[in-house]
């Protein structure tokens, strides 16, 4: 485990011995590469792009006598490339799909020449509706039965055509191979679950693991290992198998039926079936919404608990989750009884492929209204109803039911820690007052026995102690006290005229976000300082209007807290509006906060206080990127001087100029420290 502030080269720090080992161990590289994952895209493409070439040819340098190339492949999750099955299949459906169909026959066209099939290698962005349609998915993959798996009919000799099996391939000669998190647990748990860790599943086999941006696994795992469906979901896996549009048929079972010649009265049957299923999403819907706004606090979200009153959900909401089960269990036996009774020929049909494939989704959804019903006896286990936008209608809402783990650290330590010989975890934010006992607590670490966990803290070699002035002022109200957002629209206006923009806000609700751009707004875009707020555009292209605009502010909340590389005059000020406490309201931490008070520790010191710092401390790593870039940081909640845990906070810190002032005393003294 280390923590390596930002320039102390941690890339180079593993890459060096990694690529070391891959090329001079005993093992043979081509059978147990070297796994480097990351959270992020960005980094891993760094990594490809430039990191590992640079360490490569400084090793390859080194041993010119004896020169040996280092291989290594970048893996994405297989929903980053186009399925050319999938996509064939669509281009010769008529389009009735909720996308453009000349969008569609321009990505084939270049699907024809992609030399690696991802998403991003399009220079075009692909609407998520139309890419959900035609990228790669496990369940929906027809293995050998594919008719794209090869370039040639010679298979012993031929190339492959798939992208996923092409990626594939190269892995299982690399030294190097460098994943995402997602995509690694997707390996990891395949090998838990029974694949075993001497066989390729997704990745060849390893047993020497690097977790860079380590601090996220824990969230990771969890987003991995829930299950959730909503009734959007429902309905297009309902019109992927059979729909009608006035007089015409489509779907799988209407290719299916083509095919097979045979009467209609199955189609009758599967559109009276969906007809059920559709409606009784519906009412569940319907139900789970009126559940939400019961909800005090937080009208948006609905956990199943505790302190819920079961007899109430079993009069007024279990009924509508088992008509829905029902319903879909009905369908799929119809479904069953059409796929089982094939010959050979008709079953190895790709249609019939996808049709399980889907009927295997719903059959999941009928398991999770069924945990729903039963929560009481997933203990282990955290289920809630969350109320959402639709992305395509913003004044259109639906409820997503979710079942998450309650505690990953059990998981990851059986399927992460325990099975391989050696996992470096890195981070520029794992330990607390530099102590790792928190995180190494929530991934699973103090539950290995007989194994040595090294650890060290590595900080940054910038000059914070001149570059960085820390701000915050003691004459702002609590959040919880009237007039403090009120504080915080004048103060962000304030600090942002004073720096002349280049100012990264960060927030930790949508709420308090809106009002204070609206605020400032009218403050900042006279002085010709644009306003930029999450939202308005994707992630990628607002950073991008940021960075190329250096009077430019952008407000944000939690996905901008980290991965923001945004150096010299592009960032100058980063406002942490408040201490990033996550929201009482969240399902998953209420629950382990439960938990966690039931065994006798203490939910707010234990989990809910280790977890800001770590957060807090991703925020304020924003501002100083390379070792000449100099700015401020400023914090607008008064906890960090008025409560006792606020030195915890500052002592994550590496040592600053600070004014812990008056707002109009520090203002001054921005002034000066950057003009």
């Amino acid at each position: 485990m280390a923590e390596a502030g930002t320039g102390v080269g941690k890339s180079f720090a593993y890459l060096l011995p990694a690529i070391h080992f891959a090329l001079s161990n005993k093992e043979k590289s081509s059978d147990k590469p070297v796994v480097i994952s990351t959270a992020t895209i960005t980094l891993q493409q760094q990594l490809y792009e430039k990191d590992i070439p640079l360490v490569a040819s400084a090793i390859e340098e080194k041993n010119a006598r004896e020169p040996q190339k280092i291989k290594a492949v970048l893996m994405k999750g297989r929903a980053n490339y186009i399925c050319l099955r999938r996509l064939n299949e669509t281009l010769s459906e008529p389009p009735v799909f909720d996308f453009d169909y000349e969008e569609l026959k321009q990505v084939a066209i270049w699907a024809r020449s992609a030399k690696t099939g991802e998403r991003s290698e399009y220079s075009v962005k692909i609407s998520d509706t139309l890419w959900s349609s035609i990228c790669s998915e496990a369940d929906l993959c027809l293995g050998n039965h594919c008719q794209f798996r090869y370039a040639s009919l010679d298979k012993k000799n031929a190339s492959a055509n798939c992208f996923v099996l092409a990626v594939r391939k190269e892995a299982n000669s690399a030294h190097i191979i460098v994943v995402n998190h997602h995509l690694l647990f997707a390996d990891l748990a395949a090998r838990y679950q029974g694949a075993g860790y001497e066989n390729a599943v997704i990745l060849p086999p390893f047993s020497r693991l690097i977790i860079d941006e380590a601090h996220t696994i824990e969230n990771a795992a969890t987003s991995f290992f829930s299950s959730s469906f909503s009734r959007p979901v429902i309905f297009r896996q309902l019109a992927r198998l059979y729909s009608r549009r006035r007089a015409n048929r489509h779907g799988l079972f209407v290719k299916l039926r083509a095919a097979s010649a045979d009467n209609d009265d199955i189609l009758d049957a599967l559109s009276d079936a969906i007809d059920k299923i559709r409606a009784s999403a519906d009412e569940l819907d319907d139900r789970a919404m009126e559940l939400c706004a019961l909800k005090n606090g937080n009208d948006n979200i609905y956990r199943l608990s505790p302190s819920v009153d079961e007899s109430f959900l079993k009069k007024s909401f279990f009924p509508f989750l088992k008509t829905l089960r029902k319903n879909i269990l009905e369908l799929t036996n119809i479904i069953r009884d059409v796929t089982e009774n094939m010959d050979d020929e008709k079953s190895s049909d790709p249609v019939v492929w996808e049709i399980k494939a889907i009927t295997r989704r719903l059959e999941n959804t009928a398991v999770i209204c069924e945990n729903f019903c039963k929560y009481t006896k997933h203990a282990n286990d955290v289920m809630w109803i969350e109320k959402v936008r639709s992305l395509k209608n913003s004044d259109k809402t639906y409820c997503v039911f979710t079942k998450t783990p309650l505690d990953m650290a059990p998981v990851l330590k059986d399927s992460v820690f325990s099975p391989n010989k050696t996992v470096v975890c890195v981070s520029a934010t794992l330990a607390i007052n530099n102590d790792f006992s928190y995180w190494a607590s929530r991934c699973g670490i103090h539950l290995l026995e007989k194994r040595e966990a090294l650890s060290g803290c590595f900080p940054s070699p910038f000059p914070y102690s001149n570059a960085v002035l820390l701000a915050s002022p003691n004459d702002a109200p609590l959040p919880d006290e009237s007039g403090y957002q009120d504080f915080v629209n004048n103060a962000v206006s304030s600090l942002s005229a004073i720096a002349g923009g280049s100012a990264l806000i960060l927030f930790t609700s949508y709420q308090s976000l809106n009002l204070t751009v609206t605020a400032a707004r009218a403050e900042l875009e006279p002085l010709a300082i644009r306003c930029l707020k999450q939202g308005d555009d994707d992630r990628s292209r607002l950073l991008q209007s940021f960075l190329s605009d250096e009077s430019s502010c952008l407000f944000a909340t939690d996905s901008f807290w980290e991965g923001v590389d945004a150096p010299g005059d592009t960032l100058r000020l980063v406002i942490i509006c408040r201490l990033p406490f996550k929201s009482p309201g969240d399902p998953i931490l209420e629950a382990r906060r439960e938990a966690l008070e039931k065994s006798g520790g203490n939910p707010f010191m234990d989990l809910s206080l280790p977890q800001a710092v770590m957060k807090f401390k991703q925020g304020f790593g924003r501002l100083m990127r390379r070792s000449a870039d100099r700015g401020v940081v400023a914090v607008l909640d008064s906890r960090l001087l008025k409560k006792n845990y606020g030195q915890l906070f500052l002592n994550s810190l590496p040592e600053t100029k600070t004014n812990f002032s008056d707002l109009s005393n520090i203002l001054k003294d921005i002034e000066n420290f950057l003009f």
